[in-house]
């Protein structure tokens, strides 16, 4: 015998095992492909309500003619320097924009505290107040409907910065003691 005659005896006498065949999941393959379609396609789905939900707010907000019965939101009021006070109810506030100047008119009726707090935050004091000072001018009031012409306990100030801080226009009524309304006109000039 020869030696490849050694090779092909002992080949026939141990077949060789056939290599095992792939067994595929067809369910598991589909499960994977539909996490991969599905997941983002949730979050594009999720990403344009929130979107839309986000312009219909704004649209309502811009088509406000008049003083709305809610907080301005926290970034309107760190941009016109008009923290209101916690606490304070009812809230209006409305804003008009312009290319050189912007304006948030705030209306608020806090207590004694909150009335200090304010001033403080705005860079003033209750000691700047002047009695039956009128600082917010009838033409400016008139345009959220306000009568700041009315008999009563006024009281106001100002507080002047440099572009592109905001200027304030505030009024306090003192009608009833212990809850004074504030007014404030607070504006950006670019």
């Amino acid at each position: 015998m020869t030696d490849t005659d050694l090779h092909s005896v002992h080949d026939d006498q141990h077949p060789s095992v056939p290599p095992r065949a792939k067994r595929r999941r067809p369910l598991l393959m589909a499960l994977i492909v539909f996490l991969l379609i599905a997941i983002p396609a949730g979050y594009i789905v999720i990403s344009a309500e929130q979107s839309r939900d986000s312009g219909e707010g704004k649209e309502l907000e811009a088509a406000a003619t008049g003083l709305t019965n809610a907080f301005p939101s926290k970034v309107q009021q760190r941009i016109y320097n008009v923290p209101v006070p916690v606490g304070s109810t009812p809230v209006y506030y409305y804003e008009t924009n312009s290319w050189q100047t912007s304006s948030l008119f705030v209306q608020f009726r806090t207590n004694e505290w909150g009335l200090e707090h304010y001033l403080a935050a705005v860079g003033t004091s209750t000691a700047a107040l002047k009695k039956d000072q009128k600082t917010i001018p009838p033409g400016q009031a008139s345009k959220v409907g306000w009568d700041l012409t009315a008999d009563g306990p006024w009281s106001g100030t100002t507080t002047t910065d440099r572009a592109p801080h905001p200027n304030q226009r505030i009024m306090v009524n003192y009608d009833e003691p212990g809850h004074p309304v504030v007014y404030t006109v607070s504006t950006v000039k670019f």
